[in-house]
């Protein structure tokens, strides 16, 4: 493969890189700078990675292990919150679907309350529709494992109450 091979392969799988770094993080402009990062890598690196079987799900794993790096920085670094003032210029007008954002806030923080290995298997097996293989691929892992932390997290939405 090469380097249009990886023109080709990221125009193909920006959309649900992006969309699974989103549903990972929370956040989409955090999504971004992300998936970003993970191409920069990808880009230094194609040789290597156009040998692999199925390289999008190498770029899915690099986009895990990114965040999972994300997450570790963010707890050493200052964040100062924002004024009302400065959020609510910033932000666009949209219209009201009230329901639609409950429902995805509460399906935000219940994913929120799974251990990260259980919200990456949810969301690549029921957001991304992979199978245990390729996840356990994404993740390094066993299918073994990867339906164990199914399990796991299918069992905490069932009781989580701002899923119900």
């Amino acid at each position: 493969m090469d380097v249009d091979d990886l023109d080709t392969l990221v125009r193909q799988q920006l959309p649900a890189l992006l969309r699974y770094a989103a549903a990972l993080t929370g956040d989409r402009d955090l999504a971004g700078d992300v998936v970003q990062e993970v191409l920069l890598r990808v880009h230094s690196r194609w040789r290597r990675i156009a040998l692999l079987e199925r390289p999008d799900l190498y770029l899915r794993r690099m986009v895990t292990n990114e965040v999972t790096s994300w997450r570790r920085r963010w707890h050493v670094r200052t964040v100062r919150p924002a004024s009302a003032e400065v959020l609510a210029a910033r932000a666009a007008p949209l219209p009201d679907h009230a329901d639609r954002v409950a429902d995805h806030d509460a399906l935000g923080r219940a994913l929120a309350e799974l251990t990260a290995r259980q919200r990456s298997v949810v969301v690549l097996r029921y957001y991304e529709g992979l199978d245990d293989g390729e996840i356990a691929q994404v993740l390094g892992t066993s299918r073994a494992t990867v339906r164990s932390h199914a399990s796991h997290a299918l069992a905490a939405l069932r009781t989580a109450p701002e899923v119900q």
